[in-house]
């Protein structure tokens, strides 16, 4: 599922290229770094940046809170719209159904939290500041 002229010969491109032009990474350097700190496996094993990826392979990919365990359905190394970076692959039901529970999860548990009503006061600053201050210690 190459582009005509992306550059992808032989089906296959290089894996931080692939995760930048899928989309799971906003720059192809964040990409790299997430192969480097091991947040990305390919076929159950820690690749490295510049390891080839083909149709078939199977990815598991951490992005902050969220998984993804997805299946390479095409290869480009052309970041294009969203649209066509969705072709490139295919999720698992399963790892979509988990990260949709998850983020609800994570949703839930910002719903508890309510901003103060109002700008704290002199002796509430003053406070702010004292505690501040025992973590510097």
């Amino acid at each position: 599922m190459s582009a005509p002229g992306s550059g992808a010969e032989g089906g296959a491109v290089r894996l931080d290229l692939w995760l930048w032009a899928a989309r799971f990474f906003k720059t192809r350097s964040l990409a790299r770094q997430a192969v480097e700190n091991g947040k990305i496996e390919v076929g159950g094993q820690r690749p490295k940046p510049s390891r080839s990826v083909r149709a078939g392979d199977a990815l598991r990919i951490e992005r902050g809170e969220e998984v993804f365990l997805v299946e390479v359905a095409g290869v480009s190394d052309v970041r294009g719209p969203a649209s066509a970076a969705r072709v490139l692959y295919v999720e698992s039901e399963a790892s979509r159904l988990a990260r949709e529970a998850r983020l609800a999860e994570l949703r839930a548990q910002r719903a508890g939290y309510r901003p103060p009503e109002h700008k704290p006061d002199k002796r509430a600053r003053r406070l702010i500041r004292a505690l501040g201050d025992i973590d510097a210690s």
